[in-house]
């Protein structure tokens, strides 16, 4: 029982030279080309350049976003409520190349600034957001049956 002859010997040196350079390949293709996002998860107040159609007021919002990766959820609240309010996530989207994509619905009263709506339509929103310096965002917003869209500034808020 001879387990040392020369064909064990390099069959078994082959084996772990190849399986080191596979491994030291992976690694670098892994540090030179796969990058995690930046994290952009948080609150950020949407200043609108300009007021909505049909709207009286349009306040500023506040744009709460979760990320998971480059997946996210969102949603719009009007810029005076409380961080404990109940809110749900009816915005969803992706962020892909410093470009943000939200789709979902939300509220007229929300983008209108109406106190206590009583039958309060969802409006299908769309946002495209473009991260720039310090983790400011520009953008626009579309608002499904609003031929016009409208731009913003986000800029994010520090947390209490």
């Amino acid at each position: 029982m001879n387990h040392f002859n020369l064909k064990s010997l390099t069959f078994y040196g082959v084996a772990i030279t190849s399986v080191l350079v596979l491994f030291k390949t992976v690694t670098v293709y892994g540090e030179k080309n796969l990058k995690a996002p930046p994290p952009i998860n948080g609150q950020y107040r949407l200043t609108l350049s300009e007021n909505l159609p049909n709207c009286e007021k349009s306040d500023t919002l506040t744009l709460n976003i979760q990320q998971s990766g480059i997946y996210l959820n969102a949603s719009v609240l009007p810029a005076n409520a409380n961080s404990g309010t109940d809110e749900n996530h009816s915005l969803a989207g992706i962020f892909q190349n410093q470009q943000l994509n939200l789709s979902g619905k939300v509220g007229r009263a929300i983008l209108c600034n109406i106190p206590h709506p009583q039958n309060d339509p969802l409006n299908l929103v769309t946002i495209q957001m473009q991260l720039v310096d310090k983790g400011n965002m520009t953008g626009h917003l579309t608002v499904k049956g609003i031929p016009q869209t409208l731009r913003f500034t986000a800029v994010p808020q520090k947390a209490n």
